[in-house]
């Protein structure tokens, strides 16, 4: 009954029928380390706040040039030189936590004027005479590049040309890192650190990582570990490499209790790559070795980009490397090759033979052998992840609505609609929401509640073709013009 009298006409708008459903970002790293922040402006360094990055550029701006020992800068590069994607990046070197000091030391000027510091990213630099009786004074006798740990004499300064001085200064040290700084923690405020940062970027972004790496540090049992109750978290997977100087039987060896690297998971929301790979390094003309994990990152983010997050990341190019720590015996149609067996035992590695390139090889997380589950394939993982969260987030709109036909049927055809979107594009075969009455009893919607059941599949990569061949003598009838 109407709450007001009204002598005329009005319109009632009555919202009925299914929403659409937006499926969620899957292209997005989750990228935890260290950046050289002291190269950045200060405006716009961060510590344990997560940061979008959409570019190279970004990258620069916001963590500063690639320096050693600092893992960020370098994992970025890596991601985008494959082409797409985006990162959510956690810095945790703070300078003011993560320092030490140089006690007083002899230094000379060089014929260039300059003097170079044992160390990058000082400051708190008191430069004095020989002798210790002058400190001289900056911005007058001499100027400092913080960054590089480089201090140029001034002309018309105090500082003689060739000079020998005294030298005292802090500077930001990475070797203080600990595991603990990229694990994270909770404060006694409420603020998230390190990984646990990951988990406030929906509210603040409106959506979550998928793809979690920490490299470097994901070489340590107990960062691989918190990666993996993270991805759990987050419906992610974690990539974690096995240590420099892994040999192929360690790798193998890792499977196992006896192993002794960071490889005894059986998650299907773990990616377990092996070896490193060889880059070039502008800075000092030579090559080094970086995570497989961050190259293989990018890869994943190209895939669900330019074919879709139901492709898995194997059999793909990877950009930007020169090599690989450990040549690997590849064969596409040899099952005892070392890549092979790697695969076999749930490690993703790369394939490398006559005219292939360096590709990435591997379908399955470290949950194989152990889960026969088709889940165990990566792209199957992240396609049913994608589902499920999709469809939870669309159903804000259908809370505390009144249960009723109407409720039933708009839930279940926004949900089948979405599917059938899924199967057009080429992510599910096949998909269906159903609303069963047996799993609805009563008591059950007088409390508010209803179940629906999904059921769904989605393609399965094609990891193994085999070809059945016949010698059938009956085709030599063909000869001489025989029918």
């Amino acid at each position: 009954m109407a709450a007001n009298f009204l002598h005329g006409v009005e319109t009632i708008e009555i919202d009925k029928g299914p929403r659409p459903i937006r499926g969620v970002k899957t292209a997005v790293v989750g990228l935890v380390g260290t950046a050289p922040i002291f190269a950045v402006d200060g405006t716009l360094a961060s510590v344990n706040d997560p940061v979008l990055v959409l570019s190279d550029r970004d990258a620069a701006q916001y963590f500063g040039p690639q320096m050693e020992g600092y893992t960020i800068p370098q994992a970025l590069d890596a991601i985008f030189d494959q082409g797409r994607g985006i990162a959510i990046v956690v810095n945790v070197f703070d300078p003011d936590k993560h320092s030490s000091s140089q006690e007083e030391v002899a230094g000379a000027f060089a014929a260039d004027g300059r003097l170079t510091l044992d160390h990058q990213g000082v400051f708190n630099l008191v430069v004095k005479s020989s002798d210790g009786e002058t400190t001289h004074e900056a911005g007058v006798d001499y100027e400092v590049d913080p960054v590089a740990g480089v201090v140029t004499r001034l002309t018309g300064g105090a500082i003689a040309a060739l000079a020998s001085v005294k030298v005292a200064y802090d500077y930001a040290d990475i070797e203080k890192v600990m595991p603990s700084d990229i694990i994270g923690t909770v404060d006694a405020a409420g603020n998230r650190t390190g990984l646990q940062a990951l988990q406030d970027t929906y509210n603040d972004m409106g959506f979550f990582a998928k793809i979690l790496i920490a490299p470097v540090y994901g070489t340590l049992n107990a960062v691989a570990t918190e990666l993996n109750v993270m991805a759990h978290k987050l419906r992610a997977v974690a990539l974690v490499d096995a240590p420099i100087g892994t040999t192929f039987a360690d790798a193998i060896a890792g499977r196992g209790p006896n192993g002794s690297i960071n490889f005894n998971y059986s998650s299907e929301r773990m990616v377990l790559c092996y070896p490193h790979l060889k880059v070039y390094d502008i800075a000092t003309d030579s090559e080094r070795l970086e995570p497989f994990s961050q190259r293989l990152a990018g890869v994943i983010c190209a895939v669900d980009n330019d074919r879709g997050y139901w492709w898995s990341p194997s059999n793909n190019e990877i950009k930007g490397i020169i090599g690989v720590e450990r040549k690997l015996s590849a064969m596409i149609n040899d099952p005892t090759t070392e890549v092979n067996l790697l695969n076999e035992n749930g490690i993703v590695t790369l394939f490398n033979s006559f005219g292939t390139g360096l590709r990435s090889w591997g379908n399955r997380s470290a949950a194989w052998p152990t889960v026969t589950h088709p889940k165990n394939f990566i792209n199957v993982r992240r396609t049913a992840d994608v589902l499920h969260e999709s469809v939870e987030y669309s159903m804000l709109q259908f809370i505390d609505r009144p249960i009723n036909d109407a409720l039933i049927d708009d839930i279940k055809e926004s949900v089948n609609a979405f599917m059938r979107t899924l199967i057009g594009r080429g992510a599910l075969i096949d998909g269906k929401c159903i609303y069963d009455p047996a799993k609805n009893e009563p008591t059950q919607l007088a409390l508010g509640h209803l179940v629906f059941d999904i059921e769904f599949m989605p393609p399965t990569p094609a990891e193994r073709i085999t070809f059945e061949s016949f010698i059938n003598i009956e085709m030599l009838r063909q000869l001489g013009g025989g029918a």
